[in-house]
């Protein structure tokens, strides 16, 4: 439990030193989070790490069991009048061991896959922890498509990391690094163009 919290702990530091460097105006830019900008991620950042599992369960029923209107009631919450106070949020809460009632490796699924949501629309790069990656990916692989997982999708394919010993599923072959993999289940489909195999037609008609 402590190696997660440290790894989670360690990517919260390095996106607050990135965005550090961000001129104002690029937080409006949009991510791979669906209609979210980066200052809308950053917000639902600062709202998980808040997040303990009693809060969660209370947040879902106000929000009637809505994933999608729960995540935004945070993201309005904790998104600050600016960049700036938004980011100072997010270093007060960088240290939290707070959790929803969820395996806590989805807190690496959380700041690596938001992580990636900020930083590759803005030419960001990081070299993430292999092991923070393949957990994250294994989670996401384990996890169902309900709960957003992508468990009954390794169930027509089999991913294979070129980076890790890891290969998972059943089916034809998609193989990357670990992290366009795990993006690609997350439902990133800017990560197919870094995959191949005779799998990836088949994944690309899931996500």
């Amino acid at each position: 439990m402590e190696d997660v919290w440290s790894m989670v702990h360690a990517e919260r530091a390095a996106l607050i030193d990135d965005l550090g460097n961000l001129d104002d105006e690029r937080w409006d830019e949009p991510s791979l989070c669906g209609e979210w900008t980066v200052h809308d991620v950053v917000a639902h950042l600062v709202d998980t790490a808040r997040t303990t599992r009693l809060g969660f369960v209370i947040g879902l029923a106000r929000a009637r069991f809505d994933f999608d209107c729960q995540n935004a009631h945070g993201v309005e919450r904790e998104r600050g009048a600016s960049p700036q106070e938004t980011l100072e949020r997010l270093r007060r809460v960088a240290s939290r061991t707070s959790t929803p009632p969820a395996p806590l490796d989805s807190r690496l699924v959380e700041e690596v896959v938001h992580g990636e949501d900020i930083r590759r629309p803005l030419g960001l790069t990081r070299s993430y922890p292999a092991d923070a990656v393949v957990r994250s990916l294994r989670l996401q692989t384990r996890t169902p498509a309900s709960f957003g997982g992508a468990k009954e999708l390794v169930a027509r394919v089999r991913l294979t990391a070129a980076d890790a010993d890891v290969s998972i599923g059943d089916g034809p072959e998609v193989s990357g690094t670990a992290l366009s993999l795990l993006l690609a289940v997350s439902g990133r489909r800017v990560a197919l163009d870094d995959l191949d195999g005779p799998g990836v037609g088949t994944l690309a008609m899931a996500i």
